[in-house]
């Protein structure tokens, strides 16, 4: 587990974050109408601001740092 969130902490996998939130507002405004469309841009903000702010959502569920640096130190 401390693979993943070696990635996940580290620049590759900020940008990966950033481009998969991206992804996903643009498919829930360009190609998904109503409703689900609006849960996509929801669901595609989180990775998408998690990357841009150096955060990491998943990694409190697993008793490790909210942010970038104290991840980074942790799982090093």
């Amino acid at each position: 587990m401390n693979a993943f969130f070696r990635f996940m902490a580290n620049g590759t996998g900020r940008i990966v974050r950033i481009i998969a939130g991206l992804v996903l507002v643009a498919i829930g405004i360009l190609w998904v109408q109503g409703t689900v469309g609006w849960i996509l841009v929801i669901v595609g903000l989180v990775p998408l601001l998690a990357g841009a702010f150096d955060k990491c959502v998943f990694a409190p569920l697993f008793g490790l740092p909210f942010d970038g640096p104290g991840l980074r130190k942790k799982v090093q």
